[in-house]
């Protein structure tokens, strides 16, 4: 995965110390209710799509960017579903963040699902119920926060349980 200029900016600075990191991930969801997922690069898992926000730039334009980028979908971001703290990663590269994840509830709009980068093998639709094996657990669980949210919009974005 590509580290974005930012990033290596600080590690340039910093070295491989935790760096804590404003994220988003996507649920995108088409006309019949399917899933938009990326088989990823570096893990071979299926995943939503998610990335890092660069300095300044507004969470739902940085989603919209992301998923037109890694997947060549369209989207409009429907709401923030949730909000949670990822635990601590080690990248091979010796690298080591935390995430605060902002979980965006998004529609396809238009454009062909796709890779649109390096970060991704593949680019499918997918029913909620009936996902790809290799689906990691973090996919499952942002699902179910959508579900939830979805299922009481007006109750706003869930947060980290205690």
């Amino acid at each position: 995965m590509p580290i974005p200029p930012f990033v290596a900016a600080l590690r340039e600075k910093v070295g491989t110390d935790l760096l804590w990191l404003p994220g988003v991930t996507a649920v995108v969801l088409d006309d019949e209710e399917r899933v938009l997922l990326t088989q990823r690069s570096d893990s071979g898992q299926w995943a939503l799509v998610s990335g890092i926000l660069e300095p300044g730039e507004e969470p739902a334009h940085a989603m919209v960017r992301e998923i037109k980028e890694e997947t060549g979908v369209d989207a409009v971001v429907d709401g923030l579903a949730a909000v949670m703290v990822l635990e601590p990663m080690q990248y091979p590269n010796g690298d080591r963040s935390q995430y605060l994840d902002l979980i965006f509830v998004c529609r396809a709009t238009g454009g062909e699902a796709h890779p649109g980068d390096d970060e991704s093998i593949a680019v499918g639709w997918f029913a909620v119920d009936d996902l790809p094996e290799g689906t990691g657990h973090h996919t499952e669980e942002r699902l179910a926060e959508v579900a939830a949210f979805r299922a009481n919009p007006a109750a706003g974005a869930r947060f980290a349980r205690p």
